[in-house]
C-alpha cells in the first residue's frame, strides 16, 4: 500500500528553504530562479537522469500546497521512498496540531512552581518519535498522572524539529485517556 500525502495544511507547512537544503544535501543542483516565484532544480546522478524539481517560493501562492505536493511526487520516485519518509525530514513546524503519546519522562520541577519538561512518544507522520513539552501548573500534575497510570495523554500546539527530536510549543487542552 503507497501512502500519499495530502493534507493541505500539512503541505503549507513545509517551508522552502528547507527543501532547497534537503535537495542539496540528496545533490541536487539549483539551475533556474525566478525570485519570489520559483526555483528549479536538477540532478546529476544520471546521464539519463531527467527529473526536476520545481519548489514554490511563496507560501501565499493558491497553488503552493499543490505544487510542494508534486516536488514529494518527484521525490518519491527519484529515491525510492515513501511520501511520508521524505515528509518526515522536510517538516520543521506544524501550527495547531493534535498529539497523542505516552508520557515516558518527567523532569523534575524547574522551581518550586509545579512545571517543567515532559517528553512524550507519539506518533509523528506515522513513526514514533519523542516530543517534548514544557507544562506549567495543572497541566504538569495531569502528565505526572500520565505517567503514574500509563494514561495516553493527548494535547494540541505547535510542534516544531529540532534535530531529531519534536518540540511542541504553545501546548493547550490536555486531556487524559484511558487505553
Amino acid at each position: 500500500m503507497k501512502a500519499i500525502v495530502s493534507d493541505v495544511e500539512i503541505l503549507k507547512s513545509i517551508e522552502p528553504c528547507c527543501v532547497s537544503s534537503y535537495l542539496k544535501s540528496k545533490g541536487w543542483h539549483e539551475r533556474t530562479r525566478v525570485p519570489n516565484e520559483v526555483s528549479g532544480w536538477t540532478r546529476d546522478t544520471f546521464a539519463s537522469d531527467k527529473l526536476k524539481i520545481y519548489i514554490p517560493l511563496d507560501p501565499s501562492f493558491d497553488d503552493y500546497p499543490r505544487r510542494m505536493y508534486e516536488v514529494i511526487e518527484v521525490l518519491e520516485l527519484a529515491e525510492n521512498r515513501s511520501q511520508l519518509d521524505i515528509l518526515s525530514e522536510l517538516i520543521t513546524i506544524v501550527h495547531n496540531v493534535t498529539v497523542q503519546g505516552v508520557v515516558m519522562q518527567i523532569d523534575t520541577p524547574l522551581s518550586e512552581h509545579l512545571n517543567g519538561e515532559v517528553t512524550l512518544v507519539g506518533v509523528v507522520v506515522d513513526k514514533l518519535r519523542k516530543i517534548k513539552i514544557e507544562l506549567n501548573n495543572h497541566d504538569y500534575i495531569l502528565a505526572i498522572k500520565a505517567y503514574q497510570e500509563r494514561l495516553i495523554i493527548t494535547c494540541q500546539g505547535d510542534l516544531i524539529k529540532d534535530r531529531d527530536a519534536f518540540v511542541l510549543k504553545n501546548p493547550s487542552n490536555i486531556t487524559l485517556e484511558n487505553i
